[in-house]
């Protein structure tokens, strides 16, 4: 897919849902709410975790910057999918579909990491409360976010360098409606073996590695929450860290699904939706399952709204 090279198409043309037209619509509207939730619900949480002096802790300033990259983690990829959805052109530019899978892996793999990060939160305040402040300081926390944004642009420019080298020979039609490394590899002409085996050494590390790790994290969170002997103490800890464990099982199920198991047992359909799941379905999610699980973040909300009405009263 290099630009110097003559079999490099000059746009793409995004397959998506046009195989069942009478689909587009109906999901044009769906995604839209979809899109239009998430952003709000996400720039809700950023906000409120802000500005609510009672949120000023490692937990939260993880989910700000969870929420951040699940705004951003959509942006690359639903606005070009209601562009094409909406009229008859399904093209999207060179530079464009390039942009979208460097994107699209940097923030995946990011996520992957930040979530690990976010069960290693919960183990530390659970499992070693006394310690806690000592160790997920301001400085440490800093650090372990920008280790996940670091990480995930180093996956990105790995993966995504070695696909855009790959000739196309004409071919411009990509199968989905986003540019993504796995679907971009298998559109070349050419024998594609090591780029295969590259992608699923890093996604083993990405989904497999860092999921064991929270599982043992939540394994450890487990048996020491059932030491406590205050039922209000168990109570505390497992709403804590349930909405997390929420979250985790629907980001992993579908990249699992779609990067993990072997490509003969699964068909682009099932991998379109999967790819939607995971682009779209698991960060509108995330805001509510937070909201609605946890009573700081449901009083954190309350306060700012009433605040709001109050300051708009003034205003009048």
């Amino acid at each position: 897919m290099d630009q110097s090279n003559a079999s490099a198409p000059k746009t793409f043309i995004l397959l998506g849902f046009s195989n069942q037209p009478w689909l587009e619509m109906p999901l044009f509207v769906a995604v839209l709410v979809a899109y239009v939730c998430t952003l709000v619900g996400n720039m809700s949480i950023i906000v409120v975790s802000r500005v609510d002096p009672l949120l000023d802790s490692p937990m939260y300033f993880f989910l700000s910057n969870l929420s951040f990259l699940d705004l951003c983690f959509t942006t690359t990829t639903i606005p070009q999918l209601l562009l094409n959805l909406w009229g008859p052109d399904k093209s999207i530019s060179y530079g464009g579909c390039v942009t979208q899978f460097y994107m699209f892996h940097f923030l995946g793999a990011t996520e992957c990491i930040l979530l690990a990060v976010m069960s290693l939160d919960r183990y530390i305040a659970i499992c070693k409360p006394l310690r806690y402040a000592a160790i997920m300081h301001q400085r440490h926390c800093i650090l372990l976010v920008s280790m996940a944004w670091l990480s995930g642009l180093s996956n990105s420019l790995l993966l995504s360098s070695l696909t855009i080298q790959l000739p196309l020979c004409g071919n411009n039609q990509v199968d989905d409606f986003l540019c993504e490394v796995p679907v971009m590899i298998k559109m070349s002409c050419v024998d594609t073996t090591f780029n295969v085996a590259m992608l699923s050494i890093v996604a083993s590390f990405y989904v497999l590695v860092l999921l064991s790790f929270i599982l043992v994290s939540y394994g450890f969170i487990v048996a020491t929450v059932l030491g406590i002997q205050s039922s209000d103490g168990k109570k505390k800890a497992f709403n804590t860290c349930s909405s997390h464990v929420i979250v985790v099982s629907l980001f992993y199920g579908p990249v699992i699904s779609m990067y993990v198991q072997p490509s003969a047992t699964s068909t682009q359909e099932k991998n379109k939706l999967m790819s939607l799941f995971y682009s779209l379905v698991t960060p509108m999610l995330n805001p509510f399952i937070y909201t609605l699980r946890n009573k700081d973040m449901k009083g954190a909300i309350r306060r700012l709204l009433v605040s709001l009405y109050h300051w708009g009263r003034e205003q009048t």
